[in-house]
């Protein structure tokens, strides 16, 4: 398991539990670690499991800590990823511009996601590894069409080479922020997640809920 950053023993109004999920090999730790820690690996280490970092952002002055899992993309590992489905806000769905099969597979993943979370739960589609481009398999052209039937924001990145891997967290801490706005959404209990942030309990991603209802990102 991954270490806690250090700036988790700060006070945060809200934590928000994040996955980040796909196929093998099309990325997931390489990004996760450009976004948490701006570094980069051309090493491949399978994910075993599932791993995790955090990182504080800041919307209209409000710090929400994200806890974002990588998860294993091997179908051995299938059970053990979608048993932390329950209880995020939001995903990173992802494949690799330079593998049609991962692509192929983005419908079962979102098919997990409808399955395993809740209805309001938000997702990103993200094509990764747009800097390979005489490698690619999968157009733009072809991820935009598949992000507009899914209705997922969509984008390419390059962990590589830092493209757009910040833009697409901030578009889903954005999105969950806004699905916020609506006091009926499941994403809201005021009464609940208010407990100290402890990594081991999947079920605390709210800190110090405001009474006054959802979040004013």
């Amino acid at each position: 398991m991954a270490a806690v950053s250090s700036d988790s023993k700060h006070t945060a109004e809200y934590i928000f539990k994040l996955l980040i999920i796909g196929n093998s090999s099309v990325g997931k730790t390489c990004f996760l670690l450009r976004y948490s820690e701006d570094s980069f690996t051309s090493g491949f280490v399978s994910t075993v499991g599932i791993d995790f970092k955090v990182k504080t952002v800041f919307r209209n002055d409000k710090r929400i800590k994200l806890q974002i899992w990588d998860t294993a993309g091997q179908e051995r590992y299938r059970t053990i990823t979608t048993a932390y489905y329950r209880g995020a806000m939001g995903f990173i769905l992802m494949y690799d511009v330079t593998n049609e099969e991962s692509f192929k597979a983005v419908a079962d993943w979102a098919g997990q996601v409808k399955t395993y979370s809740w209805d309001n739960t938000q997702v990103v589609l993200v094509g990764n590894k747009c800097d390979m481009n005489e490698e690619r398999a999968v157009t733009y052209e072809q991820g935009k069409k598949l992000s507009e039937q899914l209705s997922f924001p969509f984008f390419e990145t390059s962990a590589k080479d830092n493209i757009n891997v910040r833009a697409a967290f901030d578009k889903l801490v954005d999105v969950i922020c806004d699905r916020m706005t609506d006091t009926d959404s499941p994403l809201i209990n005021q009464n609940r997640y208010t407990s100290k942030f402890d990594p081991s309990n999947q079920d605390s991603f709210f800190l110090n809920q405001p009474s006054g209802g959802g979040c004013s990102c």
